[in-house]
């Protein structure tokens, strides 16, 4: 039997988090499609599309799309539009610059709403993440290893129930350090750190920058935030 794969992502078509994860998952299906957002969209949450048309660029590639709105318009368009006679098998959003942990981040995150999407029609469905440490260089193929790791463990050996998606986080550790290993957890209910610095401005009224620091989050000690801030891959089960 053919097992369809969709992948999408937020931070864009031409992302190089996408490219590794078309990368990972090249034995994990006998058929993938790509149907990502032409812009990036990140931190966009579940926004969805309903006041206007929406505009999709198909390259010259079989089965890859460019949607001009969300990610979560992208799984909605696949779904139900391109492939409602042909549905996917299941559904990778990813692999996102950045963690999205947490509750606060799991509501924000537009590579965690295309996933979330995607359970709502009943698929199964995982966000991938990968936590940045700035100090430290990034690899993708790293990354792309990592994924396809966790990915090939979950699908071979545990089943979401209807309702339910994987939210994974890879950590981004020194080239050094040991090879990180699978933990299942809860997401952390602690917020992010938000803060603000206040600047004035006669004209308009005051202006506001966001100082919270991602690092600095508080966590308690088993969560997602504790194990990919530790050095291993969080993996969430998520009922919605």
């Amino acid at each position: 039997m053919t097992r369809r794969l969709l992948l999408t992502n937020d931070d864009g078509i031409d992302a190089p988090g996408l490219a590794a994860l078309e990368r990972a998952c090249a034995d994990l299906a006998d058929e993938i499609i790509i149907v990502a957002p032409r812009d990036p969209a990140s931190q966009i949450g579940h926004r969805v599309t309903t006041d206007e048309p929406i505009g999709l660029t198909k390259y010259e590639a079989n089965h890859r799309y460019a949607v001009h709105g969300t990610p979560a318009d992208c799984v909605r368009v696949a779904l139900k539009a391109l492939f409602a006679d042909s549905p996917p098998d299941f559904v990778v959003s990813g692999i996102n610059y950045g963690g999205n942990l947490g509750r606060h981040d799991f509501y924000i995150s537009g590579t965690v709403a295309a996933a979330r999407e995607a359970a709502f029609h009943g698929i199964p469905a995982f966000a991938i993440s990968n936590y940045h440490r700035r100090e430290l260089p990034f690899c993708w193929d790293t990354a792309a290893d990592r994924a396809r790791f966790a990915l090939r463990h979950l699908l071979e050996n545990e089943k979401l129930n209807d309702g339910e998606l994987w939210n994974i986080n890879l950590p981004h550790v020194a080239a050094d350090a040991r090879e990180p290993e699978l933990r299942h957890c809860e997401l952390e209910r602690a917020p992010l750190e938000v803060a603000f610095q206040r600047e004035e401005n006669d004209d308009n009224g005051p202006r506001f920058h966001y100082t919270g620091s991602y690092p600095n989050r508080g966590h308690n000690g088993i969560s997602d935030v504790a194990i990919c801030f530790g050095g291993d891959v969080s993996v969430t089960r998520v009922p919605l």
